[in-house]
């Protein structure tokens, strides 16, 4: 869109998303030419990568909070499963289409082309330089999937306004932090980058800046209220749509 010329989009949040994989952390110890092969023949077969087998790969890569400790307190401890929305949520995964997951482990994870200026779209190459937009970036200080210094790195390839906020917590409980009294002591640290000013390497960015207790969603959100059109109304639902329940805006179509 940017390529383009299409401004319609104001702002842009990246949630502990990489541009460059360069320095992808430990999940690189999973891919590989081979592993690739092997991936892409599976998934053809069944047409996605199963949740299952996604979340097997996480489990590994992080097997202390997500392995080990439940063996300890459940199998060696007798404790029963303690069960959260985030558990809740985790359990159910999401399946990955064939094309794309095949597309962003070789095109983006193993060859690099994002960064390196080699992807197209509609014939177009795609050039991060080309975004304008303010950026809100945000990083996990314990991200076993995308490392924050790895997603500190759109510093070297966006020139737009980057605001980075580096969080307490890891891949999911870092992003999925609401602003309630109970659950672990949490902090966070922010700042933003304009476009005009001179780059700062993530060891300095994190010496600059101190923590600040809480949740950064209050945050974020003042920073898009400030990128925002006015507050309107929502859309009046279709009508053979009913709402579901008692959660707003939830609707499901009867046929």
């Amino acid at each position: 869109m940017a390529g383009a010329g299409d401004e319609r989009i104001a702002s842009l949040t990246l949630l502990a998303a990489e541009v460059d994989f360069t320095e992808a952390g430990e999940l690189s110890i999973f891919i590989d030419e081979s592993q690739l092969v092997y991936l892409e023949d599976m998934t053809w077969e069944q047409g996605y990568l199963d949740g299952r087998q996604m979340a097997g790969a996480f489990t590994l890569l992080n097997s202390t909070d997500l392995l080990w400790s439940r063996l300890v307190h459940q199998y060696l401890m007798a404790e029963p499963p303690k069960h959260t929305d985030l558990t809740s949520w985790n359990v159910d995964t999401t399946r990955l289409p064939h094309r794309m997951h095949t597309e962003y482990l070789r095109n983006l994870y193993l060859n690099n082309d994002l960064s390196s200026g080699r992807m197209r779209y509609d014939g177009r190459a795609v050039a991060l330089t080309d975004i304008r937009a303010p950026i809100f970036v945000i990083g996990t200080e314990r991200d076993h999937v995308a490392p924050w210094k790895s997603v500190y790195m759109l510093h070297l390839y966006a020139d737009a306004d980057i605001t980075f906020c580096l969080t307490s917590g890891g891949h999911n409980v870092g992003i999925v932090n609401p602003p309630t009294a109970d659950g672990p002591p949490r902090h966070f640290r922010v700042a933003t980058k304009t476009a005009e000013e001179r780059y700062v390497d993530p060891d300095q960015w994190l010496a600059r800046h101190q923590p600040q207790d809480g949740s950064w969603w209050p945050t974020w959100q003042q920073w898009l209220a400030e990128r925002s059109g006015k507050r309107v109304a929502p859309p009046t639902p279709h009508p053979e749509y009913v709402p579901m329940g008692e959660a707003p805006g939830m609707y499901v179509l009867m046929k």
